[in-house]
């Protein structure tokens, strides 16, 4: 299959489940094309069958605001033309779907049916789609899309109470690549904590600062805090404040997050609200136990007391507490490791998902030409 995908390109979950997902396909032998504004930060433009295309945004002083979506919808529909795409793969509700929309009614005009799958990943359901602004928006481009997916049940369900929509939706869980992410030997000094996200509020960094505090009053630990974003700051001004300044350390954007997570004893995911927790996934690939919150999907990933610790949000006690249960009992970790590693394995790995997409594309391609 000759697919087109499109993702925010950032540091962001749903741009690296879009990048992976690409890749994957690629190794098993279709042929996939990007089409963003800029390539995405995990894309290798070097492996066989990848292309990226970026879409030039023209400003004008008659626009405000460059105008994205049109921009993105007419270099959609100039690639797929050009490089007879099967089909429009494209992940975040706005604008992505919309500029699909546009994009599959140009080709249409041109005797081109191509079929739309759309990937919401979470916020494009918890927060952008409920904003009045663009609820409506929203909501038209989720029913205009030939098929739609969910990276989580509880996802799925969020947008069907939000929006009233009565299509089908998929649930397709996010993928690992097990060669990539797997236990690695390490020997930290101090049991190291990390910390990986875009810095923003929903993710409670701060909070993995005041854990690290309590965790210190017990035993020594450091925390890695990899990523940036606006509570980047916040963060280091709150380690200062706690005196584990010199314990924190802020590496910024990483693109070795595999070969990073490897090196770390345990990871720390205390969003306020998750729609899956692909860096619980990646952690758990690696032996890297998690202690996480207990909000949307991540239950689907992680199984208290099983794989992983889960308690509530804003807790920092509690999580602190079960870092040191974990840290200080070898047996305790080394279990969780090992079946959170077996989770990886056997629900989540690329040759376990990547075939359920394979499949849907297949299904929208035959109902469109069919």
């Amino acid at each position: 299959m000759r697919v087109g995908i499109t993702c925010y390109p950032t540091y962001g979950g749903s741009g690296i489940v879009a990048t992976e997902l690409g890749q994957e396909l690629a190794h098993r032998g279709h042929e996939v094309h990007f089409i963003t504004y800029a390539n995405p930060i995990r894309l290798d433009t070097s492996l066989d069958r990848v292309h990226y295309h970026e879409v030039e945004v023209a400003t004008y002083p008659l626009f405000q605001y460059p105008p994205y979506t049109l921009a993105l919808a007419s270099r959609m529909a100039e690639v797929a033309e050009r490089y007879s795409l099967d089909i429009l793969h494209v992940h975040y509700a706005i604008p992505h779907s919309i500029s699909a929309y546009l994009a599959r009614g140009i080709l249409a005009s041109r005797g081109i049916q191509i079929p739309i799958a759309t990937t919401l990943h979470g916020t494009d359901i918890t927060l952008v789609g409920t904003d009045r602004s663009y609820f409506l928006i929203t909501k038209f481009a989720i029913e205009q899309s030939d098929g739609i997916t969910a990276v989580s049940r509880n996802l799925c369900d969020r947008m069907k109470a939000v929006f009233e929509i009565e299509k089908p939706v998929r649930v397709i869980y996010n993928s690992v690549n097990l060669e990539r992410y797997h236990p690695a030997q390490h020997g930290n000094a101090e049991p190291v904590l990390v910390h990986v996200s875009n810095f923003r509020p929903v993710k409670r960094t701060l909070d993995c600062v005041r854990i690290l505090a309590k965790v210190r009053e017990r035993m020594p630990a450091r925390l890695w805090m990899v990523g940036d974003g606006p509570d980047r700051g916040p963060a280091e001004r709150l380690a200062q404040e706690l005196g584990v300044a010199n314990a924190v350390d802020f590496p910024g954007k990483r693109s070795d997050i595999a070969s990073l997570m490897a090196q770390a004893d345990l990871l720390l995911l205390p969003s306020e609200l998750e729609a899956f927790g692909l860096v619980a996934l990646e952690a758990m690939a690696c032996g890297v136990p998690t202690v996480a919150t207990n909000v949307g999907g991540i239950p689907e990933v992680i199984t208290h007391g099983h794989d992983g610790f889960l308690c509530e949000v804003g807790d920092s006690d509690a999580m602190a507490a079960r870092v040191v249960e974990l840290l200080s009992t070898a047996s305790l970790y080394r279990q969780f490791a090992e079946q959170g590693r077996e989770t990886a394995v056997t629900r989540f790995s690329s040759d376990t998902i990547v075939p359920q997409y394979e499949a849907f594309y297949k299904e929208l391609i035959e109902r469109t030409r069919g």
